[in-house]
């Protein structure tokens, strides 16, 4: 698959002008459908800010209006013969099936009762309503990703309905009757119109509206000519533009592929034009697009799955995630800076800024994600934050027209949210939400059967086997997993069900790192000790008087996965179990950003290869190597403070990383401010070592200062007078 088909699948679609406002040419039904879209739109503001109705009937209208828009925009025809009416028909039919079971929910419990010792008692509509869900389940996950998703679909419904029974050992499961599946499908929490629906509804879908208004708005202008302002100086300034800019747009954008198609065709040209070789400028936009998943406080829909899935707070999520996506950042813009001096290139090149589009842009991007941030972090809903983000956006961009009245400056303020700018926010907005909107839903069948049946901790069990408590096992492991969930989804899809499978395995991992301490010490409180009376081990006798770290090891390997999930609580505070699970789902989430870089399908470095015209699967490569803080701040999540520790040790972790992150790259570059010799190696092996040492501060500066020499060393000598 070549980029231009990789863009046309997950960006463009047969028929993007049904949601173009300023069509003149338009016909009746598409004047209906954009008008729909706009409509749809504002019910997602008013519902979630005044309408007290259900998340049943919430969920279900939410699903039936992107229905409607999928079955248009994904339209399984691109002739235009075809009649929209038929597509608009299917969508809307769909759309009244949900309904109905929304409005069946009480009539279906009230009639079971009456027939008590049966199953469910579905009649004849029902079925068929039921059994159109679940196939536009299948349809449209198809349409907008692909066929991962809905074989998905298929083998989990088998798997609960007459699969389960015939595997072995972990992976067996009861088979269950028809009816009892449609209706945990249809009305569990974990199922069609359940919690992952309500956070598609209730969250993303308004985010999605806000970054809508961001783009007409014009933030996007500003977020390119506010990173030449940062970056106009420094040499490689266009990468360095790239880099920033892709930071800035994931704050608006929720997709990698989507964050590198719209800097790519600035940032990619600019940077050839700077003289970086095709396939690195392709790389940089492609691995800095990707970060923009991990960039606070949108993370691509990640952190409000992480908050519904853990409990924890939203708002500690964002927090935690601020150092790390720095870290990220940097670790990119390092790749750059080497390359650039590497070799001479990143001068001459025009970076005039202009200025209007600063001024006017600054306001309408900053005021109104500052409104959102505060908004998140006073605690209330992401909804109503995101909300009043928008109202505020369209109340700022007035304020710049008027100003710009007063000045004479035609140019300020010139993207005013007008009535016609209001409904193509609303239009983008929707737009950009089918794809997350129907793999939510779709994605709760999945989520049904993986709870329904219990086959989340036999997979957990798995990886605590395979791993032998190793953490970096289980990363590997699930990296590789995540890699080839990757290749057929979207990324924040493969993080979905990684979560459900792997969270629960690598928190406890995680957990027993603190046991083994304690075992080692000794653990003398009898309550404590008397359920390792379970575990057929040796070291059994040693417990109380302690043992070495060998032996705890072996010993919590020993122990079987039911006893485990019952010591942990005992032995971990329940704030360490809570941040052990935070630190889970954060290495799977970061961990499985990897697909949108990693050959052989890695979506957004082909978009970028599209957009440079460079080979594919190089520019895919490079992208890999540019984003390799994938890989090493997780383990940084795993083993040092990064997400425990006070603000000071974040702060004095993250900061010493960056030596550390600076000499793993100019190792594989073989370059740093100049060319390296034989004795620059040890030195930067060490000082990776030192520099990455947790809370040891001598060893950090030990470290630092190896790093510093070798890039001092290297400039000095970089060039010969």
């Amino acid at each position: 698959m070549n980029a231009p088909e990789i863009e046309k699948r997950y960006i463009r679609t047969t028929r993007d002008d049904w949601l173009v406002l300023n069509d003149q040419k338009k016909s009746v039904s598409q004047w209906f459908f954009a008008a729909f879209a706009i409509i749809f739109g504002i019910w997602h503001i008013v519902t979630n800010l005044f309408i007290n109705e259900s998340s049943l009937w919430q969920n279900a209208i939410h699903f039936g209006g992107f229905a409607i828009l999928a079955s248009v925009i994904y339209s399984t025809k691109s002739s235009r013969p075809w009649p929209i009416f038929l597509d608009m028909g299917y969508g809307i039919m769909i759309a009244l099936a949900a309904c109905w079971f929304a409005a069946s929910e009480s009539r279906i419990y009230e009639e079971t009762l009456a027939v008590t010792g049966q199953s469910w008692q579905f009649n004849t509509l029902d079925w068929i309503a039921g059994g159109l869900l679940i196939s536009a389940a299948i349809d449209f996950s198809k349409r907008v990703a692909g066929w991962v998703i809905p074989m998905l679909i298929i083998v989990s419904l088998s798997y609960i309905l007459f699969l389960g029974e015939h595997l072995p050992g972990v992976f067996r499961a009861a088979s269950l009757p028809l009816d009892d599946v449609l209706f945990r499908s249809m009305y569990n929490d974990e199922g069609m119109f359940g919690i992952l629906a309500t956070i598609s509804s209730a969250n993303i879908s308004l985010f999605m509206i806000f970054g809508g208004f961001l783009v007409v708005s014009g933030a996007s202008d500003f977020v390119i000519e506010s990173s030449k302002v940062v970056a106009g100086r420094i040499r490689g300034g266009a990468a360095f533009v790239a880099v920033l800019s892709s930071a800035l747009t994931g704050t608006i954008s929720g997709s990698a592929v989507a964050n590198t198609a719209s800097t790519g065709v600035i940032t990619i040209p600019l940077m050839k034009s700077n003289g970086f070789r095709g396939v690195f400028a392709a790389g940089v936009e492609a691995a800095a697009s990707t970060g923009g998943q991990l960039m606070p406080p949108i993370m691509g829909a990640g952190a409000f799955v992480m908050a519904s899935y853990t409990a924890i707070p939203y708002s500690t999520i964002v927090t935690v995630s601020v150092i790390p996506a720095l870290l990220y950042f940097l670790s990119v813009a390092f790749v750059v800076r080497i390359e650039a001096v590497k070799h001479q290139v990143g001068d001459g090149v025009d970076m005039t800024i202009d200025k209007a589009k600063i001024l006017s842009g600054s306001l309408t991007f900053m005021i109104p994600l500052t409104v959102m941030i505060m908004l998140l972090m006073s605690g209330v809903t992401p909804s109503y934050a995101a909300s009043w983000a928008i109202a505020t956006l369209v109340v700022v961009s007035w304020c710049n027209f008027l100003i710009g009245r007063i000045l004479g400056n035609n140019a300020f303020g010139v993207n005013v949210m007008n009535l016609s700018r209001i409904g193509e926010a609303l239009m983008l907005g929707m737009r950009t939400s089918i794809l997350t909107a129907i793999l939510m839903v779709a994605i709760g069948i999945i989520n049904n059967a993986i709870v329904t049946s219990g086959i989340g901790n036999g997979f957990s069990l798995m990886i605590a086997q395979w791993s032998q408590g190793s953490i970096v096992v289980a990363m590997a492991l699930i990296a590789l997993v995540s890699l080839v969930l990757g290749m057929g989804l979207p990324v924040t899809a493969a993080y979905i069900i990684l979560a459900i499978l792997c969270a629960p395995a690598l928190a406890g991992i995680l957990a027993d790192g603190v046991i083994v301490e304690k075992l080692v010490f000794g653990i003398t409180d009898p309550l404590k000790s008397a359920m390792f009376s379970l575990v057929d081990s040796p070291h059994v006798a040693k417990i109380a008087g302690g043992m070495t770290h060998g032996e705890a090891i072996e010993l919590m390997s020993a122990i079987p996965f039911e006893v485990a999930m019952m010591v942990r609580p005992l032995l971990v505070s329940p704030e360490q179990l809570t941040t052990f699970l935070l630190t889970a789902h954060l290495i799977i989430f970061w961990l499985s950003q990897d697909s949108s870089v990693t050959p052989p399908v890695c979506l957004a470095a082909f978009t970028a290869a599209g957009i440079a015209k460079s080979p594919p699967m190089a520019t895919g490569f490079q992208a890999w190597k540019i984003a390799k803080g994938l890989y090493i701040v997780p383990l940084m999540f795993a083993y040092t403070p990064l997400i425990s520790g006070s603000w000071l040790e974040i702060l004095q972790v993250g900061f010493f990383s960056l030596f550390g992150i600076y000499a793993i790259n100019a190792l594989i570059q073989y370059y740093a401010e100049g060319p390296l010799k034989i004795w620059h190696l040890p030195f930067l092996l060490v000082g990776i070592a030192a520099s990455f040492w947790p809370l040891h501060l001598m060893a950090n500066l030990m470290g630092a200062l190896l790093v510093i020499s070798v890039v001092v060393s290297t400039g000095r000598n970089a060039f010969p007078k």
